[in-house]
């Protein structure tokens, strides 16, 4: 009897693998696995082997793979209209800026497809600000160790030292001071400074986790000196660290923030999010083709109001919680130097620098999590993760790094 993954036809794995070599270019490393299904917390390959999934398209999937409710929504939607002009209305685009402006303290949305262009639009946003009411401010700080895309733009606002030679020459404007230093933020500010731009969690960059002293002195900050706060939201945004934004738990409102991965539960959909007050774009300043479109909107739609409804991120702040304390257990006997995180956004330091042969080891076992540094796991599982499927990673990982370390 066929297995559900052969019933779907797919050629061969070492074929597939083989046109992958031949016909794709190569940007990462991938292993010789192809995934060709996914439900909840699971994905299973052409072979038909399940894999208890961690990585959830790297924070993306936050209802898990396939969720009913957006399966549901996509296929009606589908039936009814795909796509529209972004010079005209929809139902759903209003009706998803509506969901988002009535429950977060920003006023004004800019619907796009992928969190690098919603953080551009940022950028965009904040020099045109600077243009109308601070002579023509158009720098942005950003930090050190920080991740905000891979457009040309966004490689020169991130702060990862290995990018700093590529693809040279930058776009400039940008200047990196180390994470949660405000002395350092207060030094970089210039009458050139149109805003500050830094992550609550900085997830690529190991989930370094942003104090509120430092957070709340960031919104001082800018008030005092009249420059913008944006938060990049891409990563911890739509209840991936145990509240609907991140900004909730210190405090404090942006003036800009931006939303991804999340946000479309799968579904490629962002965000750009203003005060009334910085929503100074004028007809033709920004765009794009696919802003608003039907399908993506029911995405976000789904997503949001399936967060509101089961609470969502409460239960990510609660299997967080209970995530952090097994990895902590785990410390005892592996020896890891930090465990920290917010919500469903965890991360562990290795004794030694083996965060890959950990994770390719742990992709044998049947479990995917990512290395962001050579001695850091990162874990980003969906937020509707059970406590069972928590430990039943817990028990992989041990048996991973005994064989490991």
């Amino acid at each position: 009897m066929a297995t559900q993954a052969q019933a779907l036809s797919f050629a061969p794995t070492q074929q597939m693998i083989t046109d992958a070599d031949a016909s794709l270019m190569h940007i990462v490393a991938r292993p010789g696995v192809v995934f060709v299904r996914g439900k909840g917390s699971y994905m299973w390959d052409a072979d038909d082997r399940r894999y208890l999934d961690f990585i959830q398209g790297w924070a993306v999937n936050c209802l898990g793979h396939s969720p009913p409710a957006l399966v549901r929504a996509l296929s009606r939607q589908a039936k009814v209209l795909l796509n529209a002009s972004p010079a005209l209305h929809n139902p759903l685009i209003i009706e998803t800026a509506k969901l988002l402006t009535e429950n977060s303290a920003l006023d004004r949305v800019f619907f796009a497809s992928s969190g690098a262009e919603a953080n551009e639009g940022a950028l965009k946003l904040a020099r045109r600000y600077g243009q109308k009411h601070r002579n023509g401010a158009f720098e942005v700080i950003t930090t050190w160790n920080s991740f905000h895309g891979r457009t040309l733009a966004m490689m020169s606002a991130t702060g990862k030292q290995a990018w700093e030679p590529l693809f040279e020459p930058k776009v400039p404007g940008f200047v990196k001071v180390p994470f949660n230093d405000l002395t350092a933020m207060r030094k970089a500010i210039t009458p050139n400074t149109a805003a500050i731009m830094v992550e609550p969690v900085q997830g690529e960059g190991g989930v370094n986790v942003a104090t509120k002293r430092y957070m709340k002195g960031l919104r001082e900050l800018c008030d005092e000196t009249g420059v913008l706060l944006i938060l990049d939201e891409i990563q911890t945004g739509i209840g991936r660290t145990g509240s609907l934004f991140a900004y909730e738990q210190f405090d404090i409102e942006p003036d800009i923030m931006t939303l991804g991965k999340g946000l479309g539960g799968g579904f490629p959909v962002s965000a750009l999010l203003s005060k009334e007050k910085v929503s100074v774009f004028e007809p033709g300043d920004q765009g794009g083709t696919y802003c608003g479109q039907p399908l993506a909107m029911i995405a976000a739609k789904t997503v949001i109001e399936e967060m509101l409804r089961k609470n969502i991120p409460r239960k990510a702040k609660n299997r967080g919680n209970y995530l952090k304390r097994q990895l902590k257990f785990m410390s005892k006997e592996f020896r890891f130097t930090d465990v920290r995180g917010m919500g469903l956004l965890v991360a562990v330091d290795l004794p030694q620098e083996k965060g890959p042969a950990i994770v390719a080891k742990a992709l044998e076992e049947g479990l995917l999590i990512n290395a962001p540094g050579a001695a850091t796991l990162r874990f980003m599982p969906a937020l509707t993760i059970s406590r069972a499927e928590i430990d039943e990673m817990i028990e992989i990982l041990r048996k991973v790094l005994r064989a490991v370390l």
